[in-house]
């Protein structure tokens, strides 16, 4: 228990401290935005760069670990949709933005730092083999599914223009593709550039942490907590869960290795799901508190994990 007090407290204490310096106006809250771009924007690509640059990708990229977290996260943006349209009574668009709420995973802002914290460096590379799906995968399946089921839902061909310009435009993307290249042409970095993208890794964790806390400030629950709450426990428990009992069980895949990518799937939903439904206008309130909850709930339910998986 005090290893995993030892993970989960510094990265929840900086993420606390953002929200606290935002809250007590000691800084400003105009700067947070500004912070995160700079983080998904400049930092993380950097980071992205370099891990692809160094990685070998004969070993890293194990598709017994990125299927099942894909796998549960289809299952669990399924299942959401289905949740809200029932039992919560939302119309198909609205819908769609609820269940992507608990599918789009923060693994930028809180799951690197996190799983960096517990299992050391060694295992980013296997989660930054996942992250270099994520949006691709996430964002095309979320368009699609909005514009099949909502009623005013544009031809399917320009949804899927409209996903790929969404993806061809993410900056962690280029960083990732840039990085890739450049390992498969053997390219050796001259040491000031070296310097200049260990330095600009180096700021994503305590940017990344800080910048969400202070964000966190914009999400106000509403009348719609209990969905959102919903939606946050499909993110933070039954998607892992998925990831787990495919790789493990059925696939036999390495415990050690298996926990990088149950670790990745069990973190808070990304803004990402706060893009996605402000880009729709669809259950906005929805992606803005299932965020809020599943940041505060993550506390509990990752050390929870990290005590299955083994610290």
């Amino acid at each position: 228990m005090l290893a995993i007090l030892n993970v989960i407290l510094p990265v929840f204490a900086m993420l606390a401290l953002g929200y606290g310096a935002v809250r007590l106006r000691l800084f400003p809250s105009e700067g947070v935005r500004g912070l995160v771009v700079f983080v998904n924007n400049f930092a993380t690509p950097c980071l992205l760069f370099n891990a692809m640059l160094n990685t070998d990708f004969a070993t890293t990229f194990n598709w017994g670990v990125i299927m099942p977290f894909y796998v549960g996260a289809i299952v669990v943006f399924i299942v959401g949709i289905v949740i809200s349209a029932k039992l919560f009574r939302n119309k198909p668009g609205e819908a769609v933005a609820s269940g992507f709420s608990a599918t789009f995973t923060n693994t930028v802002l809180v799951g690197i730092p996190v799983v960096q914290r517990a299992y050391g460096a060694e295992a980013l590379a296997t989660a930054f083999s996942i992250i270099a799906f994520h949006a691709p995968v996430l964002i095309t399946a979320g368009m699609i599914a909005m514009e099949l089921l909502r009623r005013d839902g544009a031809p399917l061909h320009k949804t899927l223009g409209v996903a790929l310009m969404r993806v061809v435009a993410n900056p962690l993307l280029w960083g990732i593709a840039l990085g890739a290249a450049a390992n498969l042409m053997n390219v050796t970095l001259v040491e000031p550039a070296e310097a200049f993208i260990t330095m600009m890794a180096a700021a994503v964790t305590p940017a990344a942490l800080f910048g969400l806390g202070g964000a966190l400030n914009d999400y106000k629950l509403s009348d719609s907590w209990g969905q959102s709450l919903t939606m946050s426990l499909l993110k933070l428990l039954l998607q892992p869960a998925i990831a787990w009992v495919i790789m493990v069980p059925i696939l036999h895949i390495d415990h050690d290795l298996a926990r990088y990518g149950v670790l990745l799937a069990a973190m808070p939903a990304g803004i990402n799901v706060y893009v996605f439904a402000t880009y729709y206008n669809r259950s906005v309130h929805i992606a803005a508190n299932t965020i809020l909850i599943s940041t505060v709930l993550s506390i509990l339910t990752v050390s929870g994990w990290l005590y299955v998986l083994g610290l």
